[in-house]
């Protein structure tokens, strides 16, 4: 069957089922990416599939108009998802809010911090992206604002920290989809360094073998 231009080619069952058993371990445990009332629903599948690349365990959606279904296997049929995405949306677990406090509440009743990314200082503590130590807390969730307006007040007023991206041109933004990557890159180098060492938080149970926190790439067959 030939592919179609965009497309990935797709995989057997058993490959599949290896792929997936090869890449458990390098996923970053209870790290959620937020998308805040992104204002076009197709930066939505731009930023799944940056989770989905990075390993990013999950992705939360604030959705005040309800442009998405509230039913993830739902949301992953909807063409203007899986159309960006690929195949990615297929393998993230995605979950809407209808506001920003909603998503907040859940966050902290199940004990997790908030992170939000923004070009500019916001937050009462605010660090530059490679300046930042995102293994502090087990469970983080990383916010990134709308397209035009950025990150709420209300988030940051929630959050633990404000996050930046340094620019050294005159641009001082970033796409959503863009910004997502490199921050997103950044925490989940980090957690998957930490969790190759450690078992448990505060760096104890040490492990006796390493875990790897990169994928080899396969030897060419002769």
């Amino acid at each position: 069957m030939p592919v179609v231009e965009g497309e990935e080619p797709k995989k057997s069952k058993p490959s599949v089922r290896a792929r997936a058993e090869e890449i458990k371990q390098f996923v970053c445990k209870n790290l959620i990416a937020v998308i805040e009332d992104p204002s076009d629903i197709k930066n939505i599948g731009t930023v799944i599939r940056n989770v989905n690349a990075l390993g990013v365990e999950k992705v939360y959606v604030i959705d005040p108009r309800k442009a998405l279904p509230n039913d993830w296997q739902e949301m992953r049929t909807k063409p203007s998802l899986s159309k960006t995405s690929v195949s990615a949306v297929k393998w993230s677990f995605v979950k809407r809010f209808d506001s920003t406090d909603d998503c907040f509440d859940h966050l902290e009743k199940k004990n997790f911090r908030s992170a939000v990314t923004s070009p500019h200082v916001k937050g009462q503590y605010n660090v530059v992206l490679h300046e930042g130590d995102y293994t502090a807390h087990a469970k983080l969730a990383i916010w990134f604002g709308n397209e035009k307006r950025g990150i709420s007040e209300r988030a940051v007023e929630r959050s633990e920290m404000c996050v930046s991206i340094p620019m050294f041109g005159m641009i001082e933004s970033l796409n959503l989809g863009t910004s997502s990557g490199i921050v997103l890159y950044e925490v989940t180098k980090q957690r998957r360094e930490y969790q190759s060492k450690y078992r448990k938080r505060d760096k104890r149970g040490v492990r006796s073998v390493p875990l790897p926190t990169v994928i080899q790439p396969t030897e060419a067959k002769q």
